[in-house]
C-alpha cells in the first residue's frame, strides 16, 4: 500500500491597499525637523521621543529614508553654521570656552537625534551605504566648525599660545585644554594630527632648539642636564594631562633630539664640568642624570662609554708608568683597587650596573695593568703585606672582601704564571718565618686561585702547607725520641721542605757553630732513620735563630736574627775584633749575603749590636768589626734584619723572568703536541691561534716562542713539515 499524499496549504497575508497621504512625507519630516530645531535650541523637554521615533520609523518604512537623511544633513548643517558664527564672535580667552560649550551641546543634541533616528541608523543607512548619524554629526562639526577658515588657524594658534605660556611658567586651564584636544581626537586621529599635533611638534622643535642654544651658552654641563631633564618631565606630564597618549613618544623624541642629541659632544667634553670632571669629582647624581638622558638618544651611551674608557686608560697608563708611584708596590696596588672601587661605585649608582660599562671598565684595567711587566710581582707583594700584618684585627668578612679584590686584579693579568712564581716565593717566606697573620686567609686565597685557574695552579702551594704540618709532627717525634739525649744545648726547629713544591733556592752552605752542628746531625740521623730513600740538604740562607746576648753593665737581650747573622755573631764569643776577611773565612757565607748581613748588624741605628771601623753605610773588604758593648734597646727582644719581601732589583727581576720563560717552554710544547695529536695536520697560523687559546688562562705565549718550540719538536721528530706546503705540519705518532 502506498502512503497517502500530503496536501500543502499556503496562508497568504490579507491584501489591502494602503492609501498614503501624498503629503505624508512632508508633514512627517516637518515634525521631525521642528524637533531637531527644538533640541538644538535647548527646548527638548516638551518633546515626545516615542512619537518622534515612530514618525522616523514610519518614514523609513514607507521608503522615505533618503528624504529623512538629506533633511537631517541640511538641518544639522544649518545649526552648525549658527554655532560657528557664535564661536567666531567669542573674544580672547572666551574663544576656547565657547568652542568647548558648543561642542558639549552638539554632542548632547547628537545623542538625542540618534535615539530618534535609531531605526534609520539600523536599517536604511547600512543598506544605502550612508554615514551613521553619530559619525555624520562629528564629520559635519569637523567640516563646518573646526575647518571654518576663521576657526581652524585661530584654534591652533590659541592652543600653541597656551602651551607656550605653560612652558614659561604660567598656569593654564588644563581641564579646558583636555576637552579641546579630546574633541580633536574624537573627530578622528587624522584631525588631531593634521590640525594640531604636526604643528605642535614643529613649534616645539623650534622652541627647544632656541632654548638649548641659550642653555648651552650660559650653563655648565650639570645645570644644562638638570634643565633638560626638567623639560622632558614637563612634556611627559603635559601629555598625561591633556594630550593624546600617542603624542608622548613624539614630543619626547623632539626634546631629546634638540636638547640632548644636538649637543652631546659639547656636553660630554665641556671644560670644567663635562663627563671627566664629573668622574673626578664623584658627582654621582650628575652622572646618573647624564646616563638616563643620553640612553634615550642613538649612540648616547656609546659616547659616554668611549670617553670614560679613554679617560680610564689614560689615567691608568700614567699610574703604571709613574716611576715615583712604582717605588712602593703596596701603595701602587692599593691605588689600583681604589680606582676600581671608584668606577664600580659610579657604574653601580649612576649607570644602573650597565653590563657594557662594566665590560669597558674591565678591558681598560686589563689594558693598563699589563703595560707594566712588574704588575704580577706588585700584586703578590700587596698580598704579602696584607697577609703579614695588614689584616690584623680585621673581621673575616672584610678579609674575604680584600682577597676578592685581589682576585679581581689577578684576573686582569695576562701573565698569571709570573704572579704564581712571586706568590710562591712570598708565601714560602711567610710560612718559614711564621709571619702569616691567618692560615685561614692564606688557604682562602689558595681556594680562590684554584677556582680561577684549576688544581695545577695551586697543587704546589697546597704542598707547602702540607710540609709545614708534617714538619710539626716530625719535630714532636724527634723530641719525643731524643729529648733526654739532647741535654741543655740549643733548641732546634726544622721545616722539611719537599723539593718541587717550594721555590728553588741556590744551595749556599756556611760554617754553622759547633753547638748547632751537633744537634743538626742528630736530627739528620733521626729523620733518615724514619724515612728511607730521602736526602736532606740544609738551606741555611732561609733559617732564623734566637740568641741570648749579654752587653755592657750586664744588660741582657734576646736577638732574633737570620742563620747567617747567628753564624757571624757567634764568632764574637771568642774574639772582640774581627776583620771582614776573617769573618768571611770563618763563616764561609757568600760575599753578597755576608755584606748585607753585616750592614744590618752594624749600620742600622737601634739594631747595631756590632761596631764598624771606619763607620760608613757600605761594607768594604778592609773594614773591622767589634762587639758593641754599649748597645742598648728599650725592648728585651730585638729583631734584626727580619726577612721581608722586597721588590726585586732589576737583575733579580730579569733572572725571575728568565726562569718563567724557561718554565713556559714545556707548557707550550705540551699544548702543541695535544693539538696536533687531535688534529693530525694543521697549518702554522692555526697552531699559533690554538696554542694561544689553550694557554691564555696562564699567560699569553709569544708567537716567536711558539715557532721555536715547533722547530724543537720537529728536531725531536714529534712533528714533520709537509713536503708540498712548508707551512703545514703533520703529527708523527
Amino acid at each position: 500500500m502506498s502512503a497517502p499524499k500530503k496536501k500543502t496549504i499556503q496562508i497568504e497575508a490579507f491584501k489591502h491597499r494602503v492609501v498614503a497621504d501624498p503629503k505624508y512625507a512632508e508633514k512627517t519630516w516637518n515634525i521631525l525637523e521642528h524637533a531637531i530645531h527644538e533640541i538644538y535650541n535647548h527646548n527638548a523637554s516638551g518633546l515626545s521621543f516615542e512619537e518622534l521615533y515612530r514618525n522616523a520609523y514610519n518614514m523609513v518604512l514607507h521608503k522615505f529614508g533618503e528624504k529623512l537623511y538629506s533633511g537631517l544633513v541640511t538641518t544639522m548643517t544649518f545649526h552648525l553654521k549658527e554655532i560657528c558664527s557664535s564661536i567666531e564672535a567669542a573674544q580672547g580667552g572666551l574663544f576656547l570656552e565657547e568652542l568647548n560649550r558648543r561642542w558639549a551641546d552638539h554632542n548632547k543634541a547628537l545623542q538625542m537625534i540618534r535615539d530618534i533616528l535609531m531605526y534609520m541608523d539600523r536599517t536604511f543607512i547600512p543598506s544605502a551605504h550612508k554615514t551613521p548619524v553619530h559619525e555624520l554629526g562629528l564629520n559635519l562639526w569637523r567640516d563646518v566648525v573646526i575647518h571654518s577658515s576663521k576657526i581652524q588657524t585661530r584654534l591652533l594658534d590659541t592652543l600653541l599660545e597656551l602651551i607656550q605660556g605653560e612652558r614659561s611658567g604660567e598656569v593654564i586651564n588644563r581641564g579646558l585644554m583636555r576637552n579641546i584636544t579630546k574633541m580633536l581626537m574624537d573627530l578622528g586621529s587624522s584631525v588631531y594630527q593634521d590640525d594640531f599635533e604636526k604643528q605642535f611638534l614643529e613649534y616645539s622643535a623650534d622652541f627647544y632648539r632656541l632654548e638649548s642654544q641659550e642653555f648651552i651658552e650660559s650653563c655648565d654641563c650639570g645645570e644644562y642636564l638638570k634643565k633638560a631633564e626638567r623639560r622632558l618631565n614637563e612634556e611627559i606630564e603635559r601629555v598625561s594631562h591633556y594630550l593624546d597618549a600617542k603624542s608622548e613618544a613624539k614630543i619626547t623624541n623632539v626634546v631629546e633630539k634638540e636638547l640632548i642629541e644636538s649637543h652631546m659632544q659639547r656636553l660630554v667634553h665641556m671644560e670644567n664640568s663635562g663627563l671627566v670632571n664629573m668622574i673626578v669629582g664623584d658627582k654621582y647624581e650628575d652622572l646618573g642624570r647624564m646616563y638616563s638622558l643620553f640612553r634615550r638618544v642613538p649612540s648616547g651611551l656609546v659616547l659616554i662609554r668611549d670617553v670614560m674608557t679613554s679617560y680610564i686608560r689614560e689615567t691608568g697608563k700614567q699610574l703604571v708608568t709613574d716611576l715615583e708611584r712604582l717605588k712602593d708596590p703596596v701603595d701602587f696596588v692599593q691605588r689600583l683597587l681604589d680606582i676600581k672601587d671608584k668606577y664600580d661605585k659610579i657604574i653601580g649608582s649612576a649607570f644602573s650596573n650597565d653590563k657594557t660599562f662594566q665590560n669597558a671598565l674591565n678591558s681598560s684595567f686589563e689594558y693598563f695593568i699589563n703595560l707594566n711587566s712588574r704588575s704580577p710581582e706588585y700584586i703578590s707583594l700587596f698580598v704579602d703585606d696584607k697577609l703579614r700584618k695588614g689584616l690584623k684585627g680585621v673581621s673575616e668578612e672584610d678579609v674575604e672582601i680584600i682577597l676578592d679584590k685581589v682576585m679581581m686584579l689577578f684576573r686582569y693579568l695576562q701573565e698569571k704564571d709570573v704572579f704564581e712564581k712571586y706568590y710562591k716565593q712570598h708565601l714560602a717566606k711567610r710560612l718559614l718565618s711564621g709571619k702569616t697573620v691567618s692560615d685561614d686567609a692564606e688557604r682562602s686565597l689558595i681556594v680562590k686561585l684554584k677556582t680561577e685557574c684549576g688544581y695545577q695552579f695551586t697543587s704546589k702551594l697546597e704542598g707547602m702547607f702540607t710540609d709545614m704540618k708534617t714538619s710539626e709532627d716530625t719535630m714532636q717525634g724527634f723530641y719525643a725520641s731524643l729529648g733526654a739525649d739532647l741535654g741543655d744545648g740549643p733548641t732546634l726547629s726544622v721545616q722539611v721542605l719537599t723539593t718541587g713544591s717550594w721555590p728553588t733556592q741556590p744551595i749556599n752552605t756556611c760554617n754553622l757553630p759547633t753547638e748547632i752542628l751537633s744537634i743538626c746531625e742528630k736530627f739528620r740521623n733521626y729523620y733518615l732513620g724514619t724515612h728511607t730513600g730521602r736526602r736532606l740538604t740544609w738551606q741555611t740562607n732561609m733559617g732564623t735563630a734566637d740568641l741570648k746576648a749579654t752587653f755592657g753593665k750586664g744588660q741582657k737581650h734576646e736577638l732574633n736574627v737570620s742563620t747567617y747573622q747567628m753564624c757571624v755573631l757567634m764568632l764574637f764569643n771568642n774574639a772582640d775584633r774581627l776583620t771582614y776577611r776573617e769573618i768571611e773565612q770563618a763563616a764561609e757565607i757568600p760575599a753578597s749575603d755576608l755584606k748585607r748581613c753585616l750592614q744590618s748588624l752594624a749600620c742600622v741605628k737601634g739594631k747595631n749590636v756590632l761596631r764598624k771601623e771606619p763607620m760608613s753605610k757600605d761594607i768594604a773588604d778592609s773594614d773591622a768589626f767589634f762587639f758593641n758593648d754599649k748597645f742598648t734597646s728599650k725592648f728585651f727582644k730585638v729583631k734584626i734584619g727580619t726577612v721581608v719581601a722586597q721588590r726585586e732589583s732589576e737583575p733579580e727581576n730579569q733572572e725571575t723572568r728568565q726562569r718563567v720563560e724557561e718554565d713556559r717552554k714545556p707548557q707550550i710544547e705540551a699544548a702543541i703536541v695535544r693539538i696536533m695529536k687531535a688534529r693530525r695536520v694543521l697549518d702554522h697560523n692555526n697552531i699559533v691561534t690554538e696554542v694561544t687559546k689553550q694557554l691564555q688562562s696562564r699567560f699569553l705565549p709569544n708567537p716567536v716562542v711558539i715557532k721555536k718550540r715547533i722547530e724543537s719538536l720537529i728536531e725531536r721528530e714529534f712533528l714533520e713539515r709537509d713536503k708540498g706546503d712548508r707551512k703545514l705540519y703533520r703529527y708523527l705518532a
